[in-house]
């Protein structure tokens, strides 16, 4: 079968036909096994695994456009947009102490995991841009441009999430007993509200205008940030109360997931050995340091540990999102602060660059 091109987005349809089939029997096997965000993790580990392995299920790659993993991620902004209400607002002011703190977290994290990355004899460049703690996009497109290696560069960065997004739901089952995400969809405000056709009308403009918007503005991350304002505002005026249903955040959970797991098709061995050592110790390290400033604050912001530890977590903001959903924690806070840290991210990256490169020279 000829490949279908979208724009500049070449689509092979067969394959990725096999592809999602692969993410959904491993989302259902992750859900049936109760495993922390059970559809998520399994499609990710199926699909991932088989592309590590150079398998070709029913004669086909693994193929999945990253485009189309992006098109399910306003979904998630949308859902988290019905949270906001007049209360949130009132509750914001609280969270001073950890929006400052974070100013902190941020410089500190992407210092850290850079020493360790130099220690394991990564190039200065590569090291400092592959420790951006946010950002994956914009980081990689700053190293590259820098002159970083590339292949290392996308893996370590592609691993920070990786790591964070098993690590966290696991820790979250020994600290509160019961698995993250296993149920088929997550509770939401609003999600026991009726969706009518009006709804849906409503819920779709927000999500496309938002995004359109989030781009015109250069919002960070706007794939999800733009619907999420959109849905905040549709919701806080009283133009709808519903939010999309639960199974629809379950069927987002098996595509990011298979997008994820897809990431690792063609990947040398060769790169992966020399670069998931150093992510796993630099990611571990920066989730420490983010349990440290959550022990500390959790009682300053007056909310449960988990959730400030899930807001300093050096994931995507997307996946903290998901989990922050099936944790049933603050969901605007955890996002908040991701959307904040990708900026200051990508902030400090571009204010000290000028360092990395005298260096290199």
């Amino acid at each position: 079968m000829k490949p279908i091109k979208i724009g500049t987005m070449e689509i092979l349809p067969a394959a990725l036909a096999v592809t999602l089939l692969l993410g959904c029997i491993g989302g259902a096997v992750g859900y049936a096994l109760k495993l922390p965000l059970g559809m998520l993790l399994g499609s990710l580990v199926a699909v991932g695994g088989t592309a590590l392995l150079g398998l070709r299920p029913l004669g086909q790659p693994i193929h999945m456009p990253q485009p189309l993993r992006m098109a399910f991620v306003p979904i998630i902004g949308l859902g988290i947009g019905g949270a906001f209400t007049p209360q949130i607002f009132a509750h914001m002011a609280g969270w001073t102490p950890s929006l400052i703190a974070l100013c902190a977290f941020v410089p500190m994290s992407h210092f850290l995991v850079y020493r360790i990355y130099r220690l394991g004899k990564l190039d200065a460049v590569t090291a400092y841009y592959g420790t951006v703690p946010g950002g994956l996009v914009e980081s990689v497109a700053l190293g590259e441009g820098a002159g970083a290696d590339a292949s290392v560069l996308v893996l370590i960065q592609f691993l920070r999430l990786i790591i964070t997004i098993v690590t966290v739901p696991i820790a979250f089952l020994f600290i509160t007993g019961h698995s993250v995400g296993s149920a088929a969809g997550v509770a939401m405000e609003g999600a026991s509200n009726p969706l009518g056709p009006l709804d849906v009308l409503i819920l779709t403009i927000a999500g496309v205008g938002g995004y359109w918007v989030g781009r015109k503005l250069r919002f960070p991350a706007p794939i999800m940030t733009g619907p999420l304002l959109a849905s905040a505002l549709v919701h806080l005026t009283g133009l709808t109360d519903a939010i999309p249903p639960g199974w629809t955040i379950g069927m987002t959970q098996i595509v990011v997931g298979t997008g994820l797991g897809a990431r690792f098709a063609g990947m040398s061995r060769a790169t992966l050995r020399r670069g998931a050592g150093l992510a796993l110790i630099g990611t571990l390290a920066s989730l420490t340091l983010a349990a440290g400033f959550a022990e500390v604050l959790h009682l300053a912001v007056g909310l449960p540990i988990t959730a400030v530890f899930l807001a300093f977590a050096p994931g995507g903001v997307t996946e903290m999102s998901l989990i922050a959903l099936s944790l049933e924690v603050s969901v605007v806070f955890v996002t908040m602060h991701h959307v904040i840290r990708i900026v200051l991210s990508v902030s400090i990256a571009r204010l000290f660059a000028h360092r990395v490169q005298r260096e290199k020279t």
